[in-house]
Parts: C-alpha cells; structure tokens; sequence
C-alpha cells in the first residue's frame, strides 16, 4: 500500500540574508540635532519643541559625546528656578547634562539593541566611533527596522 502525502509542494525558501540589513549602523540616525554645553537651557526646551524630540546629545568642539539632555533635565532645572526664585534666561544646560551616558556600537545586531533597550528602558542610545558622535539609534528606530525586517524574517 502507498502512502501518499498531502503535503503541497514547498516554495523555495531564499535562505541568503546578506542583503538584508541587520546592524545598528542600518537603522540609526546620522543627521542628529545636537547641542553644547553651553547652550542655555531655554534655548534647549525651545529646540527639543520645536523639532519634537525628548533630548539629544550634548557635544564639544571637537565632536566628542559629553551627555545627553532630556525635557527630564530641562524641567529639574524649572523646577530649582522656581523653587530659589532665579531666573533662568542666562542658565546653561553643562550642570544638568547627563554625562553618565551608555552607547551602543554600530555594528551591534538591531536584534540586541531591542534587548537592550528594554533592560536599561532608555529611549535613545549615541553610537561613538574612534571618539566621535556618529549617530544615535532611537526606540522608535528599532521599530521601523522590525516593520521593515517583518516581510523578510518574519511570517
């Protein structure tokens, strides 16, 4: 007796992955809105509403990464104007900069970014190269790579 198979015929299944990208380097944002540290700190909230971004990376003349500043940093600096009554028109953004700052290398699979992302629940990593500002890759960066990356791995 033969036993016949229901199974359909199988597409061929491109198994190369060469073309398909999956660095941080593919995904992340190279044209950053950057600032220095002595920038004030109006100047900062007004450029993080303007461009509709929660921080950037704070810079030196040199390009090398010194922090990040957050609507977080800007609003501490609010809240102490307030409490001691003074003005903050002239106040830089160097004393609320978070300097303690992670990155991410560019070559790291977009995969182990996401993993990270969500260990550390930071929103925005900075990618340094030999020293110097590069790009930063954003949450919202793993997202658009996982749609994009969704028709290629994912069924």
């Amino acid at each position: 007796m033969a036993i016949k198979s229901f199974q359909g015929a199988r597409r061929q299944q491109n198994n190369t992955t060469d073309d398909i990208p999956f660095s941080v380097s593919d995904y992340m944002t190279k044209d950053l809105i950057t600032f220095t540290p002595d920038q004030t700190v109006e100047s900062v909230m007004q450029s993080l509403i303007t461009n509709r971004i929660s921080g950037g990376p704070v810079i030196n003349d040199k390009h090398e990464l010194i922090g990040i500043i957050s609507e977080t940093d800007c609003i501490k600096q609010i809240s102490e104007s307030r409490y001691y009554n003074m003005p903050m028109q002239d106040a830089t953004i160097e004393k609320y900069v978070t300097k303690d700052v992670d990155t991410i290398d560019g070559n790291m699979n977009i995969f182990d970014a996401a993993s990270k992302f969500v260990q550390t629940h930071r929103r925005r990593f900075p990618i340094v190269e030999n020293g110097k500002l590069v790009g930063q890759i954003s949450q919202k960066d793993v997202l658009k790579a996982a749609m994009q990356l969704k028709g290629q791995n994912w069924k």
